[in-house]
């Protein structure tokens, strides 16, 4: 069986990984921003609980806050058109 010229390069395979790595960075940041607005907006609700005393009504709108923004986020870059860089 004779050997093919397109055999594993090391460098063609970095290159396809770096492609990759490119063209999942809009969808890579927004799964951050989802996760972080929750994490952030439901941390405030909680501070507000703690100095307000209105347990948990804060920490649930900081919660139902952080969700829509994030999905906000994430439906806006997925419905991006893609690039169209080969």
């Amino acid at each position: 069986m004779a050997r093919t010229t397109r055999g594993f390069s090391i460098e063609r395979a970095a290159r396809a990984f770096q492609a990759n790595v490119a063209s999942a960075g809009p969808a890579a940041a927004a799964s951050y921003t989802l996760v972080g607005g929750i994490i952030l907006l439901g941390g405030i609700g909680y501070a507000v609980d703690r100095w307000w005393g209105s347990a948990p009504w804060g920490l649930v709108i900081g919660l139902a806050l952080g969700i829509v923004v994030g999905f906000y986020e994430l439906i806006r870059v997925a419905m991006r058109p893609p690039t169209g860089e080969q």
